[in-house]
């Protein structure tokens, strides 16, 4: 036998048997339509010394192929369609409608204020309040967003960065309303504050605070919500502000190194908290790129933990992602197209191995999603699952010649921008002097000129435009203008039944434990199950620490 036959026995051994006494396979036996026999994983004829090294097995290290042993023979991806507008109640009827369509995830899409800890009835949310997300101010909205979803039975992500900490209270404050413990919940916080001084804006505290919050998440959750995502760094956004591929891994796993050094320096120990570490990328329109992408991506970050931080566990080494096909990729002219483009990205996100998957719906370079057009994107991904056979065997691509060295190039590109990167003392030195923002808006710049010029096509745009009105037949959501004065009513209602004594003593509290060194999480916790809310907990929070004001 060959030393790649006696590899691939020892994985049997020691991983893929485990794996399916643990969780049996979709079906006995897969095979084509013409009844050929597909195989659970193809290697090269020929013996190649570097293929263990480079790409190994399934669920092993460096994890190229994917970091489960049967891949989506097991089971597929997560359907994870992201949603939310307007009130609780109107987004809570959404997420009932997408899991009655098949949407096996919930994934959290809050509005501005939210996000940037504002209450609904703040003055500097007028007229925001709703629009491109749902508003979540106390505990009660939070318990109508997920009332009649049972939490121990569905995986939920939500996309919140600055006051996470805060969102996540409240999740673990309605579960306990559902008599659902802490240690059963299931999702992600996107919790990823150094993307937000890069590319997205959504920022309240300078870096230092910041990042304590993001620690205290780490600890709190490593003891009392095991099976959380305590981040998911986010490449997409990054993405979408302009980067090359290849920059989006670099500055993606660069912001990841200084959130792990954070950890480590706070105390934690790299195995106590890597496995809860979780990214998300950007699905592109260059379809073999993308593809070589993630799995760049998956080696890269396992050599990066084994080898720069040590970790010892198995679980700390893997990059378990979330794909969002692009947003910036989407036109508002012919905007049908735009199922074409996502079908497309979504293919990249499933052939390069992605864990859970949102689809773009067509309208959305017009407004939030129909319940029609976000149909369409979640039957996208189903059509993929169930017709087109690329789950039925692992890493269908590997060793096509384009593939392997795209994916070579990938990682050694982002390695160039990695070194720089340490050079310059780290990502968040890299973000103040304004390094990776002005690489992204280079790139940015490159890729609009190119397409001014007619030497990138973009299809209805640029070259085979229609001459009728492109979007005039296309249905929009409207979002009814009294949602917001709902929402306010219903704070002032909140805040005029609630025991504002107790409040002012928690805040008090608050105040002094954020000028101290005590994780916080705890102290969230009791502040939303007493009504304190989310913006009052991030104005007392602003209150000692100030705002990040970006250099001019």
């Amino acid at each position: 036998m060959t030393k790649l036959g006696d590899q691939q026995r020892q994985w049997e051994e020691h991983l893929l048997g485990p794996a399916l006494r643990k969780h049996r396979e979709r079906r006995p036996a897969f095979e084509t339509s013409s009844g050929i026999p597909l195989e659970r994983l193809y290697l090269p004829a020929d013996p190649d010394p570097d293929y263990a090294e480079r790409l190994g097995f399934p669920g092993d290290y460096p994890f190229t192929r994917g970091i489960q042993p049967t891949m989506y023979r097991g089971r597929f991806w997560t359907m994870r369609q992201y949603a939310g507008y307007a009130t609780a109640e109107e987004s809570n009827a959404r997420y009932k409608f997408l899991l009655s369509q098949g949407q096996t995830g919930l994934s959290v899409a809050f509005d501005l204020p939210t996000q940037i800890g504002y209450d609904a009835d703040d003055p500097l949310a007028l007229g925001e309040v709703g629009k491109v997300g749902v508003s979540v101010s106390s505990l009660e909205d939070m318990a109508q967003l997920f009332d009649g979803i049972p939490l121990d039975q569905v995986s939920t992500s939500m996309t919140i960065n600055a006051p996470a900490g805060i969102l996540l209270a409240l999740y673990i404050a309605v579960g306990k309303r559902q008599g659902v413990a802490a240690h059963a919940l299931r999702g992600t916080i996107q919790n990823d504050i150094l993307k937000e001084y890069i590319a997205r804006g959504t920022y309240i505290f300078p870096p230092a605070p910041s990042m304590r919050l993001i620690t205290d998440i780490f600890r709190f959750c490593r003891a009392e919500v095991p099976q959380w995502n305590t981040i998911s760094i986010s490449g997409y956004h990054i993405r979408e502000a302009g980067s090359t591929a290849v920059q989006e891994v670099a500055f993606t796993l660069a912001n990841a190194i200084a959130y792990v050094q954070a950890a480590l320096e706070a105390g934690l120990a790299v195995d106590e908290f890597a496995p809860q570490l979780s990214f998300f990328f950007n699905a592109h329109n260059q379809f073999l790129e993308e593809v070589a992408k993630f799995r760049a991506a998956r080696r890269l970050w396992a050599r990066i933990m084994r080898e720069r931080f040590g970790a010892q566990d198995p679980r700390s080494w893997m990059l378990r992602f979330h794909t969002q096909t692009g947003g910036s990729t989407l036109t508002a002219q012919q905007p049908e197209n735009n199922i074409v483009r996502v079908a497309l990205q979504a293919l990249a996100a499933v052939l390069g191995g992605t864990q859970s998957l949102h689809t773009n719906s067509m309208d959305e370079a017009l407004a939030l999603p129909t319940a029609h057009a976000a149909q369409i994107a979640l039957r996208t991904q189903q059509v993929i699952a169930h017709e087109s056979g690329v789950g039925d065997t692992i890493d269908p691509l590997a060793g096509a010649y384009v593939i392997e060295q795209l994916t070579d190039a990938i990682e050694q590109r982002a390695e160039a921008y990695l070194r720089q990167i340490d050079e310059r003392g780290g990502a968040l030195r890299a973000i103040e002097e304004g390094y990776i923002q002005g690489e992204i808006q280079e790139a940015a710049y490159a890729y609009q000129r190119a397409v001014e010029q007619q030497d990138q096509v973009v299809v209805g745009v640029n070259a085979f435009a229609a001459a009728e009105a492109e979007a005039g037949g296309v249905e929009r959501l409207k979002i009814d203008p009294a949602s917001e004065a709902r929402a306010r009513a219903r704070l002032a209602a909140l805040r005029a039944r609630r025991d504002n004594g107790r409040v002012a003593e928690l805040r008090s509290q608050l105040e002094q434990a954020a000028r101290g060194s005590d994780n916080l999480i705890p102290l969230f916790i009791t502040c939303v199950e007493n009504d304190v809310t989310v913006g009052e907990i991030c104005h007392t929070l602003r209150g000692v620490w100030g705002e990040f004001k970006p250099a001019r």
